[in-house]
């Protein structure tokens, strides 16, 4: 069983940066792929950014790229997502998700990924 424990998150302004973090328990984190989605009220949750196994590879939803860099640091059991210039429409709970894996790839799909956190809120005002 993986704990996924996400913190980081808070209120802001529109145009300034948050740093969200998930600690992952277990002692084999470099073989999860790892994914941050977000869920605002009254929608479906959605992929944000994912990152693969070992860190090398990287993929962003649209309406986040350039703006939000997601790092993986399989030392410290730990997925960052920095996200810079956030915008109200960033507004929305986030998640990281965990995919057991052997493969370089990255899954947007939420279905595809085994372990979720519990979710922090994030919160831009205008």
């Amino acid at each position: 069983q993986v704990q996924l424990v996400e913190s980081g998150g808070g209120l802001v302004q529109a145009g300034g940066s948050l740093r969200l973090s998930c600690a992952a328990s277990g002692r084999t984190f470099s073989t999860y792929a790892m994914g941050w989605f977000r869920q605002a009220p009254g929608k479906e949750r959605e992929f944000a950014a994912g990152i693969s196994r070992s860190g090398s590879n990287t993929y962003y939803e649209d309406s986040v790229k350039g703006r939000f860099t997601i790092s993986k640091d399989n030392a410290k059991n730990t997925v960052y997502l920095q996200m810079n210039s956030l915008k109200p429409e960033d507004t929305a709970v986030y998640y990281c998700a965990a995919k057991i894996t052997v493969a370089p790839s990255i899954r947007v799909d939420r279905n595809a990924y085994d372990y979720w956190g519990q979710g922090t809120q994030v919160t831009v005002s205008s």
